[in-house]
């Protein structure tokens, strides 16, 4: 009797494992590799035996476990498995252990009713809690502790109040799954938690890997993130630890997610952040941009934040510091990469007369500020679809637009017309960034052009300046080609857009030369191993006679 018990807990452990062989739902709902729900749990272990005396988690036959958003079952098993021989001690018949386990500590809700199958078939051995083939004895219903129901959203003005999905995309009748999930779709999570599981359900544990987006119905495939509504309801039932895996681009916020970053970084609950640069280090073959990240809050246990960037082959970066550094608004992602900020603000302040500012805050000085020479979005009001006249008339402007140049009227401009008749440089809108690919070292921008007087640019361009000579224009060319500065604008890109709001931690120079990395480290006094860090990361950008003479226009892709 004892080998047949045992028996579905070894075969988990042969290889290959078939949860690793699962192929992923959708970008949007990935699967975990069960590697990776192993070092999650071995962090969460770690946590958890700091915070009680060494204690063994797996050793604790009161501790509930929950995945509010289980897709293979993955966590679940590997939950399940750690406890059963955790359990060993305090519980010796191994069939009473398993019940035990099955049906007092180990909970999940499904996604989908797919996955709610293959995730009680991962755990229970069968599809059906209370099937013939169920490791567990106590269960009297088909789910057992792995809820699956379909749910409906909620729709208002052709979106749900709930999750924002599209009515157009996601209302689809009775044959096809809603997406509306469970966790997520309700004002009252503790009310429906005991609606699900019982009466007095607290969990002391909440871990797993939501759906990341969902469609919003807004303009071509418009997906809107949802994931970090999993974790802002995980947070409403006062687990003692919650983990998830998400999408890193929390990190600078975006599209629905500025709220949620500010109240993330302001949480001193959240002790570790595991940083994959490349979600595929994670997620082999999701393509997935802009990277994941893992991340333990600690309810009982605030504290300093462990920050840990992954990358490749890189070694892993480690350091212990504030996720919301003084004077930042964003959280800087590379470890070394703050360190570096840090030089360049301090050099900054100590030259400025401002006697306000803090020589410890990640704030230059208004006098020093780049960002204030770069334009909004739409430099003079025109849209990216724009187009030029092929042939120019007398007095036109020289117009540089998607696909390459035309010509205007100058009297149809009315927006920032003191911008015409100035030295200024253009940079391509969409850009090469850290949130667009999964290898380094990035370009960071698309290559910068000298605009000459009489001419104005499309959205598909920002425009720099202005500059009263060519001169300055040049000077400040040859800046923005050094790779410090660059580094600079990384840290606070989250993405492919290289809007103005991404200039924040780059200051001015004096415009009357040309720039060189040289130059830049030794003003700000970049150390060796800081040198090295910058040159992996940020791709050299040519300062050729084309970028200081003839304009070039260059909107190729980093790769």
């Amino acid at each position: 009797m004892s080998i047949t018990l045992q028996a579905p807990f070894a075969l988990h452990g042969r290889n290959p494992d078939v949860l690793t062989c699962i192929a992923n739902l959708s970008n949007d709902e990935v699967f975990t590799p069960p590697e990776l729900a192993g070092r999650m749990l071995d962090l969460l272990a770690e946590a958890w035996a700091a915070d009680h005396c060494g204690a063994s988690l797996w050793a604790d036959k009161t501790v509930r476990f929950l995945d509010p958003f289980t897709k293979s079952g993955v966590f679940l098993r590997e939950i399940t498995s750690r406890l059963t021989v955790g359990l060993a001690q305090a519980i010796p018949d191994l069939p009473t252990r398993v019940n035990h386990i099955l049906t007092q500590q180990v909970f999940g809700i499904g996604i989908t009713r797919l996955t709610s199958l293959l995730a009680r078939r991962s755990v229970y051995c069968s599809k059906y809690a209370n099937g013939t083939h169920s490791i567990a004895q106590g269960f009297t219903s088909e789910a057992g502790n792995i809820w699956f129901e379909r749910t409906e959203h909620r729709w208002a003005n052709g979106k749900c109040t709930f999750c924002g999905a599209s009515q157009t995309a996601l209302d689809r009748g009775e044959g096809l799954e809603t997406h509306a999930y469970a966790f997520i779709h309700t004002d009252h999570i503790k009310t429906r938690m005991a609606e699900l599981f019982g009466a007095h359900m607290q969990f002391d544990v909440i871990i797993g890997n939501p759906p990341y987006q969902l469609n919003d119905g807004g303009y071509g495939t418009s997906a809107a993130p949802i994931y970090q509504l999993f974790v802002e309801q995980a947070k409403k039932l006062e687990p003692r630890y919650l983990s998830m895996v998400i999408p890193a681009r929390w990190f600078a916020g975006g599209k629905g997610l500025d709220e949620f970053r500010e109240s993330m970084l302001a949480d001193d609950r959240l002790r570790s952040i595991d940083d994959f640069l490349s979600a595929s280090d994670v997620f082999p073959g999701v393509g997935l941009k802009g990277g994941v990240c893992y991340f333990l809050w600690n309810r009982d246990h605030p504290g300093l934040c462990d920050v840990n960037t992954h990358f490749k082959d890189w070694p892993i970066s480690t350091a212990t510091r504030p996720l919301m550094e003084n004077g930042a608004d964003i959280f800087i992602r590379f470890n070394e990469g703050l360190s570096i900020l840090k030089k360049v603000m301090a050099a900054e302040q100590s030259v400025s007369q401002s006697v306000s500012q803090s020589e410890h805050a990640l704030k230059l000085p208004e006098s020093k500020r780049f960002d204030l020479l770069v334009s909004s979005r739409k430099p003079f009001a025109l849209e990216t679809t724009f187009k030029g006249r092929a042939i120019k008339k007398a007095g036109d402007l020289l117009i540089f637009q998607n696909g390459g140049t035309g010509y205007v009227a100058r009297d149809s401009i009315t927006a920032n017309t003191e911008l015409i008749d100035k030295w200024k440089i253009y940079v391509g809108r969409a850009a090469p960034g850290t949130g667009n690919r999964d290898t380094y070292p990035h370009r960071i921008l698309s290559t910068p052009f000298i605009g000459e007087p009489g001419s104005i640019c499309s959205e598909t361009y920002l425009c720099i300046g202005p500059f009263d000579t060519q001169t300055e224009a040049e000077s400040a060319l040859s800046y923005l080609t050094c790779r410090l500065t660059r580094l600079l604008i990384l840290l606070h890109k989250p993405s492919q857009d290289t809007t103005r709001k991404v200039y924040t931690f780059v200051p001015t120079q004096d415009w009357t030369k040309r720039w060189t990395d040289e130059d830049l480290y030794a003003k700000y006094g970049i150390a060796p191993h800081e040198i090295e860090f910058i040159e992996k990361v940020v791709r050299p950008m040519d300062l050729s006679s084309d970028l200081l003479g003839d304009v070039k226009v260059d909107e190729s892709d980093d790769e």
